[in-house]
């Protein structure tokens, strides 16, 4: 479909039977702070809470009546299951949604409210997407794609018609979250063909970058194990038609951490007093990563459907997102006085974080955290514990350190000889953990384990293994037949230090 047509499907769709014109919101502490405009795209005021509903009816409106009549099915997660359970109601269409067994129940309960079935199948999308397609092909029910169909396109589309028409002339840049890459297609195609100065940049997790890695490759591929903390935008492989539009007509792709994530969530918070979702916020992250002074910058706050258990983590990570906390090793003489020594150097910033355990030697080991304002601060600080003598090693970027060493840092048993450390990631579930350790097997002790509930769609654990040297090659190779994300960190210095075996 060329421009021409999508530009009319645009400005015909009837979208505004369930959708609402959406304000543009300034972040101005943040605006002030940063030097540049930022503009919030609140979709998460719409009825459902996301932007999905515009592409979902725009889509149902353009099925023929007999069709309608067969009803619709849909396979999501969350958003896009609302979009068109609303747009089902509106139009007196039976619709059936196929969701992940992982969804959590406050997604469940706001579908149904809505007057939609729903079957639960499999961890992720992938495994509803397939469901889905059973059920089509054995009732004849329509199926009505989350992203890769030019109706749901030219649906989406509308909001960077109300960006263009809300923001005024000095419009720099519009920051849109990517995952299948609807939305990102529909602002693209739409604005490179009205106001073509305005720059469209996409925004993915570093962990979930399917459509950033398809236009380095030229062709889309797939990615293995994408990120579910951003769960809107936790897609393998970008769509066909999606993809050709944005190779065609995006300025590019910024990839930002899940702390910079969390940082514009609490960003956010502060300009609207509303918490939005992780992929909510993924387009202020990248516009506060990108942007140069002077520009404004409409970012799509695309969705709030947030999970009230992910709220802690998003708290924890976003001062790590922003810099505000320094976590170091520290190496400090084992003798009266020292930790009076220690807080003297630290001044008035608050620490965050103090772990020390007394072992052998005439040195000391501390896990400390501590609040800066800036990262360069970090830095500052850094130096001024070398220059008092202290040995010093930076961990706030040592994602071992943060997730699992602040929590566990007392402890370094002789008697754990041999013992191999690895992190493991599995989508959490109910059950999860007994079949990860199921998995794993007996064969091997297991001599340090550390799991933390981080309200993610992950588990993520820490855990040590007792495997004499001969048997490591056997012991990669069942890790290899698990299927789980691992990674060894027996080599890290955070674990090095503050929790593997002291040496007898």
């Amino acid at each position: 479909m060329d421009s021409c047509e999508y530009l009319r499907r645009v400005l015909d769709t009837p979208v505004y039977d369930v959708a609402a014109v959406t304000p543009l919101d300034e972040a101005e502490a943040l605006s002030r702070r940063r030097g540049c405009r930022f503009l919030l795209k609140r979709e998460d005021l719409q009825s459902v809470h996301s932007y999905k509903l515009r592409g979902a009816y725009a889509k149902m409106c353009s099925l023929p009546e007999e069709a309608l009549r067969k009803g619709v099915v849909a396979a999501s997660a969350g958003n896009h299951a609302q979009g068109v359970a609303l747009a089902a109601r509106k139009l007196g269409v039976e619709a059936l949604i196929v969701m992940p067994v992982t969804t959590p129940e406050i997604k469940v309960e706001a579908v149904k409210a809505l007057g939609a079935k729903i079957v639960q199948f499999g961890d992720g999308y992938s495994d509803c997407a397939e469901e889905a397609a059973r059920i089509v092909a054995a009732t004849g029910k329509t199926f009505i794609p989350p992203y890769d169909d030019p109706d749901v396109i030219a649906g989406q589309a509308t909001v960077a018609k109300e960006i263009l028409e809300q923001a005024g002339r000095s419009l720099s840049a519009i920051y849109v979250p990517v995952g299948g890459g609807g939305l990102a297609a529909g602002t693209c195609i739409y604005v490179k063909n009205v106001r073509p100065g305005v720059k469209v940049i996409g925004v993915e997790p570093e962990d979930s970058d399917c459509m950033w890695r398809s236009l380095r490759a030229g062709r889309r591929v797939s990615v293995a194990n994408p990120g579910l903390f951003a769960d809107g935008v936790c897609v393998k492989k970008p769509g066909d038609e999606t993809f050709r539009i944005c190779r065609r007509y995006l300025d590019g792709i910024v990839r930002v951490t899940t702390a910079e994530t969390c940082a514009a969530i609490k960003d956010i918070f502060e300009a609207t007093r509303s918490i939005c979702e992780p992929a909510g916020a993924l387009a202020l992250a990248g516009a506060k990563k990108n942007a140069s002074k002077g520009e404004t910058c409409a970012c799509i706050i695309s969705g709030a459907n947030m999970n009230f258990d992910r709220i802690r983590f998003a708290a924890e990570q976003a001062e790590l997102g922003e810099g505000r906390e320094a976590v170091f090793d520290l190496t400090i003489p084992e003798r009266p006085g020292s930790f009076r020594d220690f807080a003297r150097r630290i001044g008035k910033r608050s620490v965050t974080e103090f772990n020390y355990r007394m072992g052998e030697g005439g040195d000391a080991h501390v896990f400390a955290g501590i609040s800066v304002k800036t990262p360069a601060e970090r830095k500052t600080l850094a130096a001024a514990f070398a220059r008092a003598g202290y040995g010093c090693t930076d961990l706030s970027d040592s994602a071992l350190a943060k997730e699992h060493v602040r929590y566990m840092a007392g402890g370094r048993p002789a008697c754990a000889k041999n013992e191999v450390a690895y992190r493991f990631e599995f989508p959490e579930r109910p059950g999860a953990l007994m079949e990860f350790l199921t998995a794993i097997g007996g064969r091997w002790n297991i001599s340090m384990f550390h799991y933390r509930n981080h309200g993610d769609d992950h588990g993520r654990v820490l855990a040590g293994f007792q495997v004499p040297p001969a048997e490591r090659s056997q012991f990669a190779k069942v890790l290899e037949g698990i299927g789980y994300v691992c990674e060894d960190v027996t080599g890290d210095p955070a674990y090095r230090t503050f929790l593997a075996p002291a040496r007898g």
